[in-house]
């Protein structure tokens, strides 16, 4: 058995060990539009698996890792989402902070920051959005002026998922004045607990709230927790969102793979699947799914030389629009009696959230629209779109 294999073993006996008792029942509990559940149980499921070295296991040991290879990496997403174990509720910290500050934190900010996520003992939050500049992040207005040893952050950001849980936010503030677009930004850690800071839950057409409005009115935080050079931090964010799509996307797509399966399962149950057009549309479902893992691996080749780059933006929209499809394909797969609640006053059966919270997949992470955007310029070269 080479060593993948085993990696796999390891990780498959862990899960099989250890998802029983009190954390049985998390099994395939939260996800997109089910960040509600069992929220505080999903973190106790975290930190036990902290506490067993199973966090973090593609960062280096000497920041609280395993050192997995790209290929372990990998396995032990795909065994995690197998497994049916719950959603992680530490993503942001792991994926996205975690690997930005590896790559362009000071020392002093790895050893502050990283043996907290690795711990799951602090949550994080994307300050990123706001209000006018959605998918056009360069439009940011939320600003940060320098105050001694502190910097001053004044702004709202929105689409802020889990920032009521989470104890820091990494925020992308315009910090030199009178600058526009990618110049004059800056990456900022601002811790969430204090009274400078409010947060507001935006109710989303599956009727939960797993994301927020954000208020920064003159919120602080040490001259330090700034990533990166003032003013450069275009660069900072564009590597965290390439971090945000690299490795655990391979997780992603086997749970997606589940929900194929399972809506087949429905077809052929309620009768949906003698019908040639919905069979067909299953079928193209199924062969979309295959051409975004070979995306997905093809992309990974980029990974591990450093973050992403504009391959990350073609796997995004294909996986974004896919599920979005499916969706969709669920809804007409259920009939006339997909319309309806489950129950009273808005209860949501499986496939009705899904088709509901996958309307946004091609928006948040990165719009199709901007995906676009970058794969037409930094990949065929065109010229830049003009903006006013």
């Amino acid at each position: 058995m080479d060593a993948v294999e085993e990696f796999r073993a390891e990780v498959r006996d862990w899960l099989a060990a250890n998802l029983t008792g009190d954390f049985a029942g998390l099994r395939g509990r939260g996800g997109p539009g089910r960040e509600h559940e069992a929220f505080a149980e999903r973190l106790a499921w975290e930190r036990h698996m902290a506490a067993a070295g199973w966090t973090c296991v593609g960062w280096p040991e000497e920041y609280g890792g395993r050192s997995a290879t790209l290929e372990q990496q990998v396995a032990f997403h795909e065994e995690y989402a197998e497994s049916g174990a719950p959603a992680r509720v530490n993503h942001i910290g792991e994926q996205l902070v975690g690997p930005t500050l590896m790559a362009f934190g000071t020392p002093e900010q790895r050893a502050r920051f990283l043996p907290p996520i690795a711990a799951v003992d602090e949550l994080w939050c994307q300050g990123y959005s706001e209000p006018d500049a959605g998918s056009d992040l360069a439009a940011v207005h939320t600003r940060a002026e320098r105050d001694g040893d502190t910097w001053v952050v004044t702004g709202q950001k929105i689409w802020t998922s889990l920032a009521h849980a989470s104890h820091w936010c990494f925020v992308l503030a315009r910090t030199e004045r009178g600058s526009r677009r990618h110049d004059g930004l800056s990456y900022l850690l601002v811790p969430m607990d204090q009274p400078a800071v409010e947060v507001r839950p935006i109710t989303q057409l599956t009727g939960t709230s797993d994301f927020n409005e954000v208020f920064f009115d003159r919120a602080r935080t040490a001259a330090s927790n700034i990533v990166g050079a003032p003013g450069g931090g275009w660069a900072v964010a564009m590597a965290t969102l390439g971090f945000e799509r690299g490795v655990s996307t391979l997780g992603q797509q086997v749970g997606f793979r589940r929900e194929l399966e399972a809506l087949i399962e429905l077809a052929r149950r309620n009768g949906a699947a003698r019908d040639p057009l919905i069979r067909d549309r299953l079928a193209r479902a199924w062969i979309g799914l295959e051409a975004i893992r070979c995306n997905a691996l093809r992309m990974l080749d980029a990974v591990a030389v450093g973050a992403p780059g504009p391959e990350a933006s073609i796997g995004k929209i294909f996986w974004a629009t896919w599920h979005r499809g499916l969706g969709e394909l669920a809804m007409d797969v259920c009939g006339a009696g997909g319309m309806l609640a489950a129950g009273e006053p808005y209860e949501l059966d499986a496939w009705q959230r899904l088709f509901l919270f996958s309307r946004a997949d091609t928006l948040y992470a990165g719009s199709n629209e901007i995906q676009r955007e970058i794969i037409s310029e930094r990949v065929l070269g065109l010229p830049r779109e003009r903006r006013g």
